[in-house]
């Protein structure tokens, strides 16, 4: 039994010195970040900004790999297949949460099957129409949307999308069903709202904001919990009576299951570096939000992040009845 011990003792140290060695050594070659939506949008724009900053402080470049498809799952799929050595990671926003009941049938367990790193931002919505749309205030479109309700169309860039959370969040508010346009990528949503061909969508102010300050798509409120500075005439949504639609577009950064910890805790130090960086910053600022802070710019911060959004989310999509397989 000592023997048995005593060998047991010493491959988990063994194991140990392994594990830190490779630490020490991570990275030694290029690490690939998945994001599991196409190239361009709101998501893409957040994981470049923070990849190269992490690139430049970890000595090795990071390559974004875009692979899109069925809300997110199927890029949240390939990571979690993937060798767990740190050098394939994915960075998915609040869909991370939501799949694991918009998808009754996912590949994965989504809460067992990756390993964290940290949250790196918490980006607001904002509820926005044609430019031509006639109410003025949100209160007035709340109004106007349930005396027309079979006349209005609202946008989303498919099921699973952010802008298509929101907008189930936003007919369980007003309680009004609406008719919900689906297209492939936030992108042709957006050109269609521009050209009137659609009336209404709930998007992130990563891909919003330039558009309102440019009088191109009317704006009437933003779903944080103070005004932006990036939008300072825009109302919270609080303020203009519908405080149950406060909720932000968070991004995370995961690895496989069984990434070692010494490497998911370079990777977080490496991040929080990141989200300090002058440019990240300012970027961020420019689109509309904020880096997290170094407390959930970690594993425990991801990992309760995830965990209370699941719950959150689950009675809302049940309640909507809109399942993506």
């Amino acid at each position: 039994m000592l023997k048995l011990f005593t060998s047991l003792a010493t491959t988990a140290a063994i194991a140990l010195i392994s594990g830190s060695a490779f630490a020490q050594g991570y990275p030694e070659r290029s690490i690939t970040m998945v994001v599991p939506f196409a190239a361009g949008g709101p998501t893409d724009t957040v994981t470049r900004l923070v990849a190269e900053s992490m690139s430049k402080d970890l000595g090795q470049q990071i390559i974004v790999e875009n692979v899109g498809g069925a809300g997110g799952t199927l890029g949240a799929s390939q990571v979690a297949k993937a060798e767990p050595d740190g050098y394939t990671l994915l960075l998915h926003h609040i869909g991370m949460a939501t799949s694991a009941t918009l998808y009754r049938k996912l590949p994965y367990d989504t809460l067992n099957a990756f390993e964290y790193v940290g949250l790196v931002t918490d980006v607001p919505m904002t509820i926005v129409a044609k430019k031509d749309f006639e109410p003025t205030d949100l209160k007035g479109l709340v109004e106007y949307v349930k005396a027309n309700a079979d006349k209005i169309t609202l946008a989303n860039a498919g099921i699973g999308a952010a802008s298509h959370l929101c907008g189930m969040l936003f007919m369980s508010e007003i309680k009004t069903p609406l008719t919900t346009v689906p297209y492939k990528g936030t992108g042709p949503a957006m050109t269609d709202l521009l050209g009137g061909q659609v009336d209404l969508m709930c998007d992130q102010t990563t891909n919003t904001t330039k558009q309102i300050k440019g009088g191109t798509i009317k704006a009437y409120g933003v779903t944080s919990a103070k005004r932006l500075d990036a939008l300072p005439d825009l109302p919270t949504v609080a303020e203009a009576g519908l405080p149950g639609m406060q909720v932000g577009i968070w991004h995370g950064i995961y690895a496989p299951k069984g990434t070692p910890a010494e490497v998911t805790q370079k990777l977080s130090a490496s991040l929080q570096k990141a989200l300090k960086d002058p440019n990240v910053v300012a970027r961020f600022a420019e689109l509309g939000t904020v880096p997290s802070t170094d407390a959930e710019a970690t594993p425990a911060g991801l990992k309760s992040k995830l965990e209370s959004e699941v719950t959150r989310w689950k009675p809302v999509i049940e309640a909507a009845g809109q399942y993506a397989d």
